[in-house]
């Protein structure tokens, strides 16, 4: 875990497990891997589920150096799985498109078999923008519902449901080889039927993928936990993605976007 630690200080790179205070970033970072998150520390949105930083002031122009940087702590930490997401930069034209095109793309130029995941946000539902981000072709392309659309309002206000599940379905229909994939956090208060309609949805836009975890308040600004769901909740849940066909399916208390997806 130091070792990780140390390679994204020096490199001065961002992490979503550090800025989000994820509860596995001991497992992750002990095992040398990390979510590298690009654009910046600051968010445009004010979501109140996450604890990554927000400021509408403070932003940062996108830095191509910080893709070289981050190709250069994949290498140190033989990182074969490399995630990458970032904040959400609604002041950008594009959202921060062409940065991600670009740390793919710089990625491959390194390592060609690399499996390249990059976790978007909703960039505001512009078509190319997504598809710039598909022209790159990385392995899976991922973007979060996070929880029913009932409880957008109070959980991720600036965001749009049908948009995010657009983002997905254009995705594909952009490229019909890609791999999508969509995560839902549990707990905040949904009921079963709000969970199973999600799943229906994201199946209904061709979502390859589904993770779906226990929310857990990572700072004392944020939404409380209405519920703890019982492991056997979350083997429900498999079942039913079974059952829905997603290709995989990750559920489980600590199961986050990118925990235990990549591993291998």
């Amino acid at each position: 875990m130091r070792e990780t630690k140390e390679v994204i200080a020096e490199l001065k790179l961002n992490t979503v497990c550090q800025s989000s205070r994820c509860p596995n970033i001991y497992d992750c970072f002990s095992g040398r891997r990390c979510t590298f998150l690009i654009l910046g520390r600051y968010c445009t949105r004010h979501c109140r589920f996450c604890a990554v930083e927000k400021n509408k002031v403070m932003l940062e122009d996108p830095d191509r150096k910080e893709l070289f940087r981050i190709r250069d702590a994949v290498d140190r930490l033989g990182i074969k799985n490399p995630v990458v997401t970032s904040v959400t930069r609604d002041d950008l034209e594009d959202g921060g498109a062409a940065h991600f095109a670009d740390c793919v793309n710089i990625l491959r130029e390194s390592c060609s078999v690399l499996k390249i995941e990059v976790l978007i946000p909703d960039f505001l539902g512009r078509k190319k923008s997504i598809e710039k981000v598909v022209s790159a072709k990385p392995d899976i392309f991922s973007h979060n519902l996070e929880t029913a659309p009932r409880l957008y309002k109070k959980v991720r206000q600036e965001a749009d449901y049908n948009r995010s599940l657009q983002v997905l379905k254009y995705a594909k229909e952009s490229d019909k080889t890609i791999i999508t994939k969509s995560g839902i956090m549990v707990g905040i208060g949904e009921s079963r039927e709000e969970i199973y309609q999600v799943m229906k949805d994201l199946r209904k836009a061709d979502c390859d993928i589904i993770t779906i975890g226990q929310y857990l308040k990572p700072g004392p600004d944020c939404l409380d936990v209405e519920e703890f769901l019982e492991p056997e909740e979350f083997d429900k849940f498999s079942k039913w993605a079974e059952d829905l066909g997603f290709k995989r399916y990750y559920c489980g208390p600590l199961i986050r976007s990118s925990y235990e997806t990549l591993k291998g």
